[in-house]
């Protein structure tokens, strides 16, 4: 079984503005020798070192500000590090968040098509797909209406939709197991164990501890910003659980 991803001391710093305002920045265009406002950083990972062996599945817990969509975004290519190496062995790499970004303005069969490409398949293979998108979804009576018009959870079960039929060899899922009703849950979380069973790998971050159990090979724990414990799925949620029940 061969390693499909590798993290070597990663390092990232969110760098923005401190009390940023926007005017006073506008008027700085203007005025060069304006006084520039000072950065602030924020440590989001600091040296995360890990391996993901093909065909894996992988769950990443953590409080908020962990880092762990950070670290998804990180290993999609979406960010680079400042310090450290990613390789990923993989053909084919989907990122499912609820940031999944659609273009407002199209319908939602006309983003299928968009996010289909941009997720690397060929239109001959989305229009052999499309059906079967829009009915997994679940979301038809509205799929020629503009994406601005859909709800949040509209959108996401079509991004869900999309992004499972794209069967990409890595699949990185952040925090969207609990979307829709409990059939489209039930959907969503059956079609994840197929993937599972036909030997993708999968990182998912969730705060679902009992799907985490049921569906992972490993556990992969972060705390603002570092990695605290990767390990087996038992030994690592207990460690978790029992720190959580230390911090109430």
């Amino acid at each position: 079984m061969k390693k499909i991803i590798e993290l070597d001391n990663i390092n990232l710093k969110y760098r923005f503005l401190k009390n940023m305002n926007i005017k006073q920045e506008i008027l700085r265009l203007f005025h060069p020798k304006r006084k520039i406002s000072k950065l602030k950083e924020i440590e989001a990972l600091k040296n995360i070192s890990f391996s993901i062996y093909s065909g894996h599945t992988v769950g990443i817990i953590g409080g908020n500000g962990a880092g762990k969509s950070t670290l998804l975004k990180l290993i999609a290519g979406v960010f680079q590090p400042d310090s450290g190496k990613i390789i990923v062995r993989a053909k084919s790499i989907s990122l499912l968040s609820l940031g999944t970004g659609f273009q407002s303005e199209l319908s939602g069969y006309e983003n299928i098509y968009l996010n289909g490409l941009l997720l690397g398949l060929k239109k001959y293979e989305i229009d052999k797909k499309i059906d079967a998108i829009i009915e997994f979804s679940g979301i038809e009576e509205a799929i020629h209406n503009p994406i601005k018009s859909y709800s949040s959870g509209m959108r996401q079960r079509l991004a869900f939709a999309i992004a499972i039929n794209a069967i990409p060899e890595v699949l990185l899922i952040d925090e969207i197991l609990g979307v829709g009703d409990q059939a489209f849950k039930n959907k969503s979380n059956k079609i994840i164990k197929e993937l599972i069973n036909s030997n993708k790998t999968v990182i998912l971050v969730s705060h679902d501890i009992g799907t985490l159990e049921e569906v992972c090979d490993k556990i992969l724990w972060l705390h603002k910003g570092e990695l605290i414990q990767y390990g087996e799925t038992k030994e690592v949620i207990a460690e978790y659980k029992k720190f959580i029940k230390e911090q109430k």
